[in-house]
C-alpha cells in the first residue's frame, strides 16, 4: 500500500474541474497538483456518504482491491471512475479512506 493522494471537500468552483457525472462530483488538481491533493465538489444529490463529502480523506494505492476491503468498513463499494482505476471507500475510526488498485496500462497518465 503506498499513498496516492488527499482528498478535500470544497464548496468553491475551480477553474480546473472535472465533472464525472456518475459520481455527480467536479474534482479538481487530480494527477495534476505536485502536492497529491484533489479537491471535490459534490451535486446536492450526489450518492456518497455524508463523511465523504464533508470530511478530507487519504488515499492508498493498492496491489488487491479486493483482498484490502476484507474485514473492513466499506462505506462506497467498488466502482471505476476511470478506465483502468478501482476504487472502494472504507472507513475507519470515524474517517474516510478511499482505496485504489490502478492498471498502469490502461489508466491514463497521471493518475
Amino acid at each position: 500500500m503506498k499513498y496516492h493522494h488527499l482528498g478535500i471537500p470544497t464548496e468553491n468552483k475551480l477553474k480546473d474541474e472535472i465533472y464525472l457525472e456518475n459520481l455527480k462530483l467536479h474534482v479538481s488538481g487530480y494527477g495534476r497538483n505536485p502536492y497529491g491533493i484533489e479537491w471535490m465538489r459534490f451535486d446536492d444529490d450526489a450518492p456518497c456518504p455524508e463523511i465523504v463529502k464533508t470530511l478530507p480523506h487519504v488515499a492508498f494505492e493498492v496491489d488487491d482491491l479486493m483482498a484490502e476491503l476484507e474485514g473492513k468498513k466499506v462505506i462506497i463499494e467498488p466502482n471505476s471512475p476511470s478506465p483502468g482505476v478501482l476504487v472502494a471507500f472504507i472507513e475507519d475510526n470515524g474517517a474516510p479512506v478511499e482505496l485504489m488498485q490502478i492498471n498502469r496500462d490502461i489508466a491514463e497518465e497521471g493518475i
